[in-house]
């Protein structure tokens, strides 16, 4: 190869090479942005999907009169190793310049650290064993959701009318009793949904109150006079005040809410569990009056209903396997999804007291 060749070559070599650098640089710049939204993504899915799939088994558990278990993701750090080679490959001719056929390849490996831990002890007590604060049902009520669906939920009692208390734990014998609240709270809905209700939370002489306000256009119209009818309290009443049974002060109504655990426990009874399993005993029967085997969709027909099957469904927005069935939620009842969802805020609101 003549010195001409050789210089031809050396310049071919060298342009090569700054071009398959540059190529290499700019895949870093580019590989970046794009870990960063895949990673982040699916990270997010995945916390969501597995966060709600331990409610429903938590539930399915409370049906089954098992330990229900929190896990709780602390914390999520991952690392990308971004790995890069080159490779030239030339073909020598005498009397020629060299041909160089340059190559690169891009390793990249991900290093995801998750850390859990069960809620317990202190963080138990406060999160799922205390009953939901009248400042968190405001909340909930102020975030959009339905007073009626709030009310059904988190309440057990307000003034003489009962709200299945019995449910909030396991399955009681007897049938619980809850018509006549479940019509106060929809005579609420009602009058929300027309514009003329708010509630608010409020301090006074140092105790915690829930206030219902009655628009002026509502507070004599037919829905409010009915609620008020069936509390037994005065009715064209503006403002109706709510507080805990423990307070003596009669001007207020006595309202009783339950526990994150009771709400849990409530919401289990939506559970349809197999046939089978009731027969051997494996869940509890509740009865009517009567002696008669008591429906639950009495109770939680119109806020959750969870199905069950021995393979695995193709319909469901949400799946757990358990006991060797599979117990979900259909993906079109909306009502549904709606109560679980409910169910996932208060859960967050209470663990993360």
């Amino acid at each position: 190869m003549n010195s001409h060749n050789k210089m031809l070559t050396s310049k071919y070599f060298t342009e090569i090479v700054l071009v398959t650098t540059v190529i290499i640089l700019s895949s870093c710049t580019m590989y970046g942005p794009v870990f960063i939204k895949s990673e982040r993504n699916q990270y997010n899915q995945a916390i969501q999907k597995t966060n709600d799939e331990q409610l429903l088994l938590n539930l399915v558990r409370l049906k089954y009169h098992d330990n229900p278990l929190f896990m709780e993701v602390n914390n999520i750090a991952s690392q990308f190793t971004l790995q890069n080679e080159i490779g030239l490959g030339a073909t020598l001719q005498a009397g020629a310049k060299g041909i160089f056929t340059p190559s690169t390849s891009t390793y990249v490996e991900e290093r995801p650290t998750i850390s859990y831990s069960p809620l317990h002890g202190e963080n138990f007590v406060k999160g799922v064993l205390t009953p939901i604060s009248l400042k968190t049902i405001v909340l909930l009520f102020h975030s959009g959701w339905s007073i009626e669906r709030v009310f059904k939920v988190c309440l057990q009692g307000m003034g003489k009318l009962k709200n299945a208390p019995s449910a909030s734990g396991p399955t009681p014998r007897i049938a619980p009793k809850a018509k006549k609240f479940f019509r106060a709270a929809k005579l609420l809905r009602e009058i929300q949904t027309q514009g003329g209700l708010d509630i608010a939370y409020r301090i006074f002489d140092e105790e915690p109150q829930l206030v219902i306000y009655i628009s002026k256009a509502f507070k004599n119209s037919q829905p409010a006079n009915q609620f008020a009818r069936i509390l037994n309290t005065t009715v064209g009443k503006s403002s109706y005040v709510f507080s805990s049974p423990s307070i003596k002060d009669k001007q207020s109504i006595d309202i009783v809410t339950r526990s994150l655990l009771g709400v849990m426990f409530y919401l289990s009874q939506a559970i349809e569990v197999p046939e089978q399993d009731v027969t051997e005993g494996k869940v509890a029967v509740t009865k009517t009056d009567q002696g008669e085997v008591f429906n639950w969709a009495e109770i939680t027909g119109e806020l959750l209903h969870i199905y069950n099957s021995p393979s695995s469904p193709d319909d469901a927005s949400l799946k757990i396997f358990y006991r060797n069935y599979w117990f979900y939620i259909n993906d079109s009842d909306l009502i549904s999804k709606s109560t679980f969802s409910l169910l996932a805020q208060i859960y967050a609101l209470q663990a993360g007291e």
